[in-house]
């Protein structure tokens, strides 16, 4: 690794960012410098390797095929770098922090955590309930659990729980459900922003969408489940957000078949990353409880 003394880690930093966002101003804005303090760094290792890694467009920096290969490399080499400075401080800190769907968090998660803190009393888990994706490796976030076909570049996703629908409501309700045809004597409770439609379950029952009469606009899952729960109509809901609710009695699924959506739950981690020890309990904790 002698190599190495020739090059400044702060010049491979500013390489790896500016070949990774696209831009000079880019890189800036995340390294908290300038862009002439970029633009100098970039220079100055190629000076340092003797080779040109960005060629200067009008439009801005165009990566050479070297610079493309070697970006790519460092790319895998930082993030490598972050999660062993990130596996430090949790090991440090006793801090594991999970990113998760609001609904999951609410209607699931929450609920089990004592289970994990009385497992593993010296991991405190920080929940940072949000839909927007999450690269691990390139932030404070130790686990990204996430919803929807998977294939998100950059990180290495590992598939949980398929999603599979079926419908839900009160137990009043499900009194008087006999069959699939059934439904169609009650209001339909609909999430606007659903990935998924009503036809999933009804084409395999032989139903068409006509028959689902009118009922409440609700703006999530969450209020879905709580608008059957109370009497308002029949939701198309799945697990695990729906198992407490079931669990409990509140909620009944009145027809045993569940169908597919394509979607699921996946759990994602920095690509290249090590797990901590933190993050590993989580995961094999996570598993056993969906499973």
């Amino acid at each position: 690794m002698q190599n190495l003394n020739r090059i400044h880690l702060s010049g491979l930093r500013a390489v790896e960012a500016v070949g990774r966002l696209g831009t000079l101003a880019a890189a800036a804005e995340e390294l908290g410098v300038t862009v002439g303090a970029v633009s100098q760094q970039v220079q100055k290792t190629e000076r340092q390797l003797g080779r040109t890694l960005f060629e200067r467009r009008p439009r801005g920096l165009h990566k050479t095929p070297l610079g493309e290969e070697i970006t790519r490399r460092l790319g895998v080499a930082m993030a490598e770098l972050s999660a062993t400075v990130a596996l430090a401080d949790a090991d440090r800190q006793g801090t594991l922090t999970v990113s998760v769907p609001p609904v999951l968090a609410e209607k699931w998660l929450v609920k089990r955590l004592s289970g994990f803190h009385r497992a593993f009393p010296d991991i405190t888990v920080r929940l940072d309930a949000s839909l927007a994706f999450v690269d691990p490796g390139k932030s404070d976030v130790d686990i990204c659990i996430r919803f929807g076909r998977g294939g998100w570049p950059g990180v290495r996703a590992e598939k949980l729980l398929d999603q599979k629908v079926f419908p839900l409501c009160c137990p009043a309700i499900a009194e008087n459900l006999a069959r699939p045809a059934d439904i169609a004597g009650y209001p339909v409770i609909r999430d606007p922003d659903a990935m998924f439609e009503w036809d999933l379950w009804l084409t395999p029952n032989g139903l068409t969408p006509n028959i689902l009469s009118e009922g409440p606009d609700l703006s999530n899952a969450s209020l879905c489940v709580d608008g059957a729960i109370a009497g308002l109509g029949i939701f198309l809901g799945w697990e695990p957000m729906a198992t407490d609710a079931i669990n409990a009695g509140q909620l009944v699924a009145p027809f045993p078949d569940r169908y597919p959506t394509g979607l699921s739950y996946w759990l994602i981690e920095a690509e290249g990353g090590t797990s901590s020890a933190g993050a590993r309990a989580f995961k094999r904790w996570l598993k056993s409880e969906l499973s």
